[in-house]
């Protein structure tokens, strides 16, 4: 059967990752009925494709991340939202990521999406390397290959690869060869260290 697979994450959810399916002609009942008054702010949706067969799609992802699954009676997984999306996009017939959202939006009032806002503000700071404790000039290592490739911070929110100056996040795709976005601190290390558990400790308090 042709339909949805969709990714959606939760500001009140961090690190936990939605993946479901609905068929087109009931997706905006479906998406209605995900915010619910058990769920405090709307869901935004990282991905959504049309699919051949929705149905394999999704129990082949779910199979892949069971044991990441939180509770088997629920499409909730603790994942990296990259994971799931690397995999989708290979049964991807069209992308509706934009329709979706509009959907979410309009089965939300402003204030819901004020609050979600809000919240997805307070739980993840913008990536900033002065306040990590990385000056400029560090050079910071890519872990997606051993040919030790690297890249220099020229300000908070800047690095400098091969003289063009970029945000991490897009020479993380260009790296990865990917059409989009993701979170990069994973890929990445300083001193030894990842990113990502820098950005854990120094954000410890707004996680």
């Amino acid at each position: 059967m042709k339909g949805l697979v969709y990714i959606l994450t939760n500001p009140a959810m961090p690190g936990i990752v939605k993946i479901g399916l609905t068929a087109r002609g009931d997706m905006k009942q479906r998406l209605n009925e995900l915010f619910t008054t058990g769920v405090p702010v709307p869901f935004d949706c990282v991905f959504a494709c049309e699919v051949d067969n929705c149905a394999d799609v999704e129990r082949a992802l779910h199979i892949a991340f069971g044991p990441y699954r939180i509770n088997p009676r629920r499409e909730f997984f603790k994942i990296e939202v990259e994971q799931p999306l690397a995999i989708l996009k290979l049964f991807e017939k069209k992308e509706v990521t934009q329709e979706v959202n509009r959907e979410l939006d309009s089965s939300s009032t402003e204030m819901d999406r004020q609050a979600g806002e809000k919240l997805q503000r307070q739980r993840r700071p913008p990536l900033d390397f002065h306040l990590m404790g990385i000056p400029d000039g560090s050079a910071l290592t890519y872990l997606g290959d051993e040919s030790g490739t690297t890249a220099t911070v020229c300000s908070n929110k800047k690095v400098r690869y091969n003289d063009q100056e970029k945000s991490l996040t897009q020479l993380t795709s260009e790296l990865m060869g990917l059409d989009y976005s993701i979170q990069p601190t994973p890929h990445w290390a300083y001193q030894g260290r990842t990113l990502l558990d820098i950005y854990n400790e120094i954000y410890s308090d707004n996680l």
